[in-house]
């Protein structure tokens, strides 16, 4: 098997080096491979041209008995789908086995939506006579008026607010960049955390990130989930809420209010308007739960 452990550590170093991908994709390939390769070990398989069709079923229906997730057994289809089509690439085998393998089909999951109480609620949960507790509201009130990533939002720079005109430029996926729109009541709240939060936020310390922790330094992604797990729950909800249902309420709620589907999709930054469309489905829904508890016929 040390052939075959060779030829993975050598598909893994092309990933890193010629392809550039990152390292916690790179893992996630190797993690996929790893598993394969165990499973070729017992079944006395002794290089990867001996592989044919059926193996790879064989091995697919053995990962689904084991009751992997859905998503799991599709990036493991997809990891060997291309680790084959790189052994194609350099002759090392002959016949791809992966060439007439169908990807499952992806379970779609819609996400969690507040309602427009559940986010008035939130947005009044943190305490702003607070340093923290002003940034906090911010946070939430940037995140709901604009739909930015979280990403996005801990990314944001002083010189990318433009709150005179009612405007904020971010960077999104692929180093796009887009303006977004920033309503009055968020911009207010940026201003106030400016003027009474930030300030004390930064202490010594000169950044030009806008975000800050009580140490004064860049907010992180996972002080953000923390910080808004704390607010969700002094706000009494009991829905399962992440930075990114705001991002989902945002689009929802405005969709709900006739907003045009590709805005929408240039809000969000989607560079495919079939992302975007998951939102007519809530909406969609958000419609029946309405006529369900108001119309007497129902």
């Amino acid at each position: 098997m040390k052939v075959i452990n060779e030829i993975v550590n050598d598909y893994l170093h092309y990933l890193t080096v010629e392809r550039g991908l990152s390292a916690n994709t790179v893992a996630s390939y190797h993690n996929d491979l790893e598993q394969f390769v165990q499973y070729l070990k017992k079944q006395g398989f002794k290089s990867f041209s001996e592989v044919k069709r059926s193996d790879i079923t064989a091995y697919l229906r053995l990962e689904t008995s084991a009751k992997k997730a859905n998503s799991t057994i599709i990036r493991s289809v997809t990891s060997l789908r291309r680790f084959y089509s790189y052994l194609v690439h350099e002759n090392s085998v002959i016949d791809d086995p992966m060439a007439l393998i169908d990807t499952p089909k992806q379970e779609k999951h819609l996400p969690e939506v507040l309602s427009r109480t559940e986010v008035d609620t939130l947005l009044k949960a943190p305490n702003v006579s607070s340093a923290l507790g002003v940034r906090d509201r911010a946070i939430l009130e940037l995140m709901y008026a604009t739909g930015l990533r979280v990403s996005e939002v801990i990314n944001l720079r002083l010189f990318d607010l433009h709150l005179p005109v009612g405007l904020i430029k971010t960077v999104g996926k692929g180093q796009k960049e887009r303006i977004v729109p920033i309503g009055d009541t968020a911009a207010y709240w940026v201003n106030e955390y400016l003027e009474h939060g930030r300030r004390s936020l930064l202490k010594e310390k000169r950044t030009d990130f806008l975000f800050l922790n009580f140490h004064g330094n860049k907010l992180t992604r996972q002080g953000i989930w923390k910080n808004l797990k704390i607010q969700v729950q002094k706000a009494g909800i009991t829905k399962n809420i992440t930075p990114h249902t705001l991002r989902h309420s945002f689009a929802t709620h405005i969709l709900e209010n006739g907003a045009d589907l590709r805005i929408v999709q240039e809000l969000l930054g989607h560079s495919d308007i079939s992302t975007t469309q998951i939102y007519t489905h809530l909406s969609k829904r958000r419609l029946s739960e309405v006529y369900n508890k108001t119309h007497p016929r129902a």
